[in-house]
């Protein structure tokens, strides 16, 4: 027996499930273009202007390069930049992983116990504005200059900081009106601190993240002009500019540049899959 499948012809409505699917499509599609066309078109445009820009002035390539000699550097050095990036960012990546894990520990520890929290949080504050790249010569002291240790070390310190800060604040600004209602439940400290203190956190510290994911790459490459392996962006775009290979050097940036955008996408992920509920993720769904 032959099985027939229904056709949606004249007179006959399709099933929501189709119909929801084909309205989505082109809404979903403004949105997209109606977020994202504008600064593509900001990105083609400002690379038109500064190629025009350095030919028609004829400013001289240790000033700036022309966008077209610093693609052409990147296809000529495309696996030494590569290769270098990816050591970088593994070093950025591991210095992350500490500063955020020792952050989000220590708040969890300062916001349960108030006295620890007040005599911390302005030592915090104030070792977060001063400037720790200042620690990269003593790190390589401590690791050894050409040791990945050292480098991540100094972007764990950097990292650390905002996500503690941002932690703690999302523990403790918790609305009076959910700590009452858990109080008339009978819930312990423990019940609120997972159901209630730890959700209401999550918006605060994943901003952090997000904060923290540029804040890494840019650590990881600036401890790395005071010395460290070969392999090394920081290395590369210093060597290559001391050698005056500015394409080369801008080549390198570029990839810096990628790698961190490429970090920070992949926190915007994961904050979209942990807290699809937050406003500002309705807020994106909804364009």
């Amino acid at each position: 027996m032959t099985e027939t499948f229904p056709s949606f012809g004249e007179g006959t409505e399709p099933p929501p499930s189709v119909a929801y699917r084909s309205e989505l499509a082109p809404g979903l599609l403004r949105v997209y273009t109606r977020r994202y066309l504008p600064a593509a078109l900001i990105f083609v445009g400002g690379l038109v202007l500064w190629e025009l820009t350095v030919r028609v002035f004829d400013i001289k390539r240790f000033l700036l390069p022309r966008p077209t000699a610093i693609i052409a550097a990147f296809g000529r050095e495309f696996g030494t930049v590569t290769a270098a990036g990816w050591f970088t960012m593994r070093e950025a990546m591991g210095g992350f992983v500490l500063g955020a894990s020792a952050g989000v520990g220590i708040a969890l520890i300062t916001a349960r116990w108030t006295l620890i929290r007040d005599g911390l949080m302005p030592f915090a504050i104030a070792v977060n504005a001063t400037p720790i790249i200042a620690l990269a010569p003593i790190m390589n002291n401590w690791f050894g200059i050409t040791n990945p240790m050292a480098k991540m070390s100094i972007v764990g310190v950097i990292v650390f900081f905002p996500v503690m800060i941002n932690m703690v604040r999302g523990l403790s600004e918790v609305s009076p009106g959910s700590l009452e209602l858990m109080d008339s439940y009978g819930a312990s400290p423990r019940q609120i601190l997972r159901r209630v203190r730890i959700p209401n956190s999550l918006p605060y510290v994943l901003g952090a993240f997000k904060v923290g994911t540029t804040l890494s790459v840019i650590a990881a490459i600036v401890s790395e002009y005071f010395g460290g392996s070969r392999n090394a962006l920081g290395v590369y775009i210093s060597q290559q500019a001391a050698l005056f290979h500015f394409a080369e050097a801008w080549a390198a940036i570029l990839v810096a540049s990628f790698s961190g955008i490429v970090f920070y996408l992949v926190i915007v992920a994961v904050e979209r899959v942990v807290i699809p509920w937050h406003a500002s993720m309705r807020a994106v769904a909804e364009g």
